[in-house]
Order: C-alpha cells, then sequence, then structure tokens
C-alpha cells in the first residue's frame, strides 16, 4: 500500500524532531522519535550500534561538549514501504560549538506504532570525501 500524503509529511516532521529534541537538550522526549528498541548504528564513528532508548540516551550524555550543538536534515526521500518499514534517507548536518561542521548521511527505517511513525533503526553514515570516493577510484 502507498503511503498518503499525511503518511509523508507526518515522517518528515519525525525526521526533522530529532535535531529539535537533541539539540534542545530534550532527551526524555526521544520516544517521540524512536521505538524503545532502536538500532543507532554509529560505527562510521567507532562507536557501534547503540540499542534501546536508554543506552542512546546515555551515550548523547558521554559525548558532552563533543555532541553537535546544532544538528540540520535535509533532502530527506521516502520510499514506499515493504512488508510495514519504510526506507527513508536524508543528509544531515553537524555543527559544533567552535563553527565546524560535518555531514553525515542517515539510512532510516522507519515503522508505524499505535503513538505513529517512529524510527527503529538509523545508521549514520559519515561524509567525509567527495563523491563518496568516486573520483579517488577513477583517477589513473
Amino acid at each position: 500500500m502507498a503511503l498518503t500524503l499525511e503518511d509523508r509529511l507526518a515522517i518528515q516532521e519525525l525526521i526533522a524532531l530529532h535535531g529539535h529534541l537533541v539539540d534542545d537538550g530534550e532527551l526524555d522526549r526521544v520516544a517521540e522519535v524512536f521505538t524503545p528498541d532502536v538500532a543507532y548504528d554509529l560505527s562510521d564513528f567507532g562507536q557501534g550500534t547503540v540499542t534501546g532508548l536508554t543506552a542512546f540516551v546515555d551515550a548523547a550524555l558521554a559525548s558532552g561538549a563533543a555532541n553537535p550543538v546544532a544538528h540540520h536534515v535535509t533532502n530527506v526521500v521516502i520510499d514506499e514501504p515493504v512488508e510495514g518499514r519504510v526506507r527513508v534517507r536524508s543528509k544531515g548536518l553537524g555543527i559544533k560549538a567552535d563553527g565546524s561542521c560535518g555531514s553525515v548521511t542517515y539510512i532510516d527505517t522507519v515503522v508505524r506504532v499505535q503513538a505513529g511513525w517512529r524510527i527503529s533503526q538509523r545508521k549514520v553514515v559519515a561524509r567525509r570525501v567527495p563523491l563518496n570516493g568516486l573520483a579517488a577510484r577513477t583517477e589513473v
């Protein structure tokens, strides 16, 4: 079954809400974004996969001042559902306290639960080279 326009808007707002809650320090509200058993993959940052809301909050608090002061999300692409799961890709920009920034791609699995749409899996892929390294692989 295709997603309705309302579903697409709700999913896009869900993706955006993460940055607002984290940046505002409202970690007590992460259940509005993630399922209780969320798998949050930070392997590209050497932190492995954080599983569950408590572990997510603990990891955020442990990072302390290393956390970005601002999470910005853009370029949200929502695929059609497959077996009740929706794949969502988006681009993220993290601004640090010193003004430096980094770029990531979020690869999310979103599911509908009783309270609405929630992220059940998120992989955060660091973007460190242009064209995902294509130029370096094609140089002669």
